[in-house]
């Protein structure tokens, strides 16, 4: 006689009692007050986080409105508030001139790295030729070379160019149009998605491959595109070291090349003034174009980074 699974010396199986009411009572209100629990805690972390980023701004803010001898103190926006801090500053300093050549700058630097790289990216993702990916390989391999190496061969080259303090800026964004290997990267993430049937169609219907860039490839990879364009106008908006470098004239600097002027010139222990209020001013008017600008594309931005994380 065989004994068969569950039974011991012939016995029935004997099943698992069901739980009672009381138990699935019992186990709901845990849950009912556990849920409301953890929300909680995410949402004071979440508060705690913000904070933490948002409070350097503020101080900023603050510290923009206070007069010389309170501009460093611990308070918030005590009274009385200067705003005329930003008035002298553009009186002070030619900052509009600033803020246009850095919107120049910006612009064209964030364009052609875009459209560039996209040219770049997309030949990687659809073409298939010898070596491509020991090529692509070796275009990444260039994001492992500091910029301070090839610093002293690229300002002899725009020197001999004659484009040094040039009123066009050319060296702070010419280079753009050689393409970024970061963005080359992320953008041909995006295109190896696209389904291939697309191309081939278009390719069946006469379509050239520059039509089929442009027409399909870039369309269907806009969120993308933005997020190439904001991160490029947020390092070109920022940058320092190329127009320390490249720029002469106090009315060709940018913001951020103006701005270190400033501190040159306010810096008690070089002799300055100590004038650090209209510094923060100027801070305050570098950093909140950015932000807006953020805002504005958020949306895309957020789609971008979401997208670009789920084709890996």
């Amino acid at each position: 006689m065989t004994i068969q699974q569950g039974q011991v010396g012939g016995a029935p199986p004997v099943a698992a009692a069901p739980p009672s009411a009381g138990t699935q009572v019992a186990s709901l209100e845990r849950r009912e007050l556990t849920g409301p629990f953890r929300r909680a805690i995410f949402l004071l972390l979440l508060a705690g986080a913000t904070f933490l980023f948002v409070f350097p701004f503020v101080w900023l803010v603050s510290a923009s409105l206070k007069d010389r001898a309170t501009v460093f103190n611990s308070q918030l926006f005590p009274p009385p508030l200067l705003f005329d801090n930003y008035s002298t500053v553009f009186e002070i300093a030619p900052v509009l001139n600033w803020i246009w050549n850095s919107v120049f700058v910006a612009v064209l630097a964030a364009g052609t790295v875009a459209i560039s790289s996209a040219l770049v990216a997309f030949a990687f993702a659809y073409f298939r030729f010898p070596f491509r990916n020991a090529l692509f390989g070796l275009v990444l391999a260039t994001m492992m070379l500091p910029g301070a190496v090839t610093l002293i061969p690229n300002f002899l080259i725009w020197n001999a160019l004659g484009q040094v303090n040039s009123p066009y800026f050319t060296p702070l964004w010419a280079g753009n149009l050689f393409a970024s290997a970061f963005y080359i990267f992320l953008l041909r993430q995006f295109f190896l998605g696209l389904p291939r049937e697309l191309f081939e169609a278009a390719r069946v219907d006469g379509a050239s491959y520059p039509r089929m860039w442009w027409n399909i490839a870039l369309p269907l990879t806009r969120a993308a595109l933005i997020v190439v364009f904001i991160f490029e106008l947020k390092a070109s908006w920022t940058e320092l070291l190329k127009p320390l470098i490249f720029i002469r004239d106090i009315a060709l600097f940018t913001l951020p090349r103006g701005l270190q002027s400033l501190v040159a010139r306010f810096n008690p222990a070089i002799g300055g003034e100590g004038e650090f209020q209209y510094v923060m001013a100027a801070s305050v008017v570098i950093t909140i174009p950015m932000v807006l600008i953020f805002f504005a594309a958020q949306r895309y931005f957020v789609e971008g980074i979401a997208t670009t994380g789920s084709k890996g």
